[in-house]
């Protein structure tokens, strides 16, 4: 048997402890298919010193969740673990970027195709005002752009006043009504090679897919049409050695395909959706391994 580490959530953090446990057990369970045994850590306990990290044979970032809380304390642990030489994947330096969403202006320019974005250093009334008649729409989505789980996120209407605006610097978007006729849709990508696809649909009457709101999540047996294209395309362009990726897209006003995010840090692998219980994201693990050590 081979032991890696987990990361997880800070343990004096309670908004995730009721959901990330389940989640590390469903990791847990898919890596023992391969022989591979799992100690949790928390993220929050290496952040100075990445050297217990470094004896590992492979660290994965998968339940991190709150480092958007954190953000400072994320980018040094990023920095710490990169020069100690942990074994980590994603590596740490993609996980330094993609936890900022000014990753996704750099896809854009590209070629992947996203929403429209107005980037902001801080939301004001004005600019989410005059970004209405800039996108010929009448409702936006506000963002962070350092965020998780739709923290701080709003939808807003033209001529609705905005309450509590996101900390620092955020995206502004025209909302995409296909996210509550048909929802987003995510590409589990291990290794190179796409595992699932999960359909992800908001309760009638809100705009966000996360479980926490009610989101509804459905396997589907394959991408839809030219899908796959798109995740191809935002691979590419990110061009970084990567274990794992979730790419997570929507529809937009013309019926083709929008990245909505690149989830390279920890994103959460529905792997009770995944073929065989997520074996597919163990063999992968198991192939790092193997090339590791060779």
């Amino acid at each position: 048997m081979t032991q890696i580490a987990v990361l997880t959530p800070d343990p004096s953090d309670p908004s995730y402890a009721g959901q990330w446990p389940g989640v590390l057990e469903r990791l847990q369970a898919a890596l023992a298919l391969e022989g591979i045994t799992v100690e949790p850590m928390p993220w929050t306990d290496h952040i100075e010193d990445g050297s217990r990290l470094a004896a590992f044979p492979l660290v994965l970032p998968l339940i991190v969740w709150g480092y958007h809380r954190d953000h400072a304390r994320w980018v040094q642990a990023c920095a710490t673990w990169e020069a100690a030489g942990v074994r980590m994947l994603n590596p740490p330096s993609v996980l330094r970027w993609n936890s900022d969403k000014s990753y996704l202006r750099r896809l854009a320019e590209r070629g992947v195709a996203m929403p429209q974005t107005q980037w902001v250093e801080g939301v004001t009334q004005a600019n989410v005002d005059a970004a209405f008649d800039r996108f010929g729409t009448e409702t936006v989505v506000v963002k962070p752009r350092v965020s998780g789980g739709a923290w701080q996120t709003l939808r807003l209407s033209r001529g609705e006043q905005m309450l509590g605006a996101p900390d620092g610097a955020a995206m502004i978007q025209p909302y995409l009504p296909s996210i509550e006729t048909e929802g987003e849709i995510s590409l589990l990508i291990f290794g190179g090679q796409l595992s699932h696809v999960v359909n992800k649909r908001p309760v009638n009457g809100d705009f966000r897919i996360q479980v926490q709101y009610g989101g509804q999540y459905v396997a589907l047996p394959e991408p839809p049409e030219w899908a796959w294209d798109l995740a191809q395309q935002t691979l590419a362009a990110i061009d970084e050695d990567l274990l794992y990726a979730r790419i997570d897209m929507a529809r937009g006003p013309n019926g083709g395909w929008l990245l909505m995010e690149a989830e390279l840090i920890e994103p959460d692998f529905y792997l009770g959706s995944a073929p065989e219980g997520g074996r597919r994201f163990a063999q992968a693990v198991k192939a790092r391994l193997a090339q590791a050590a060779a």
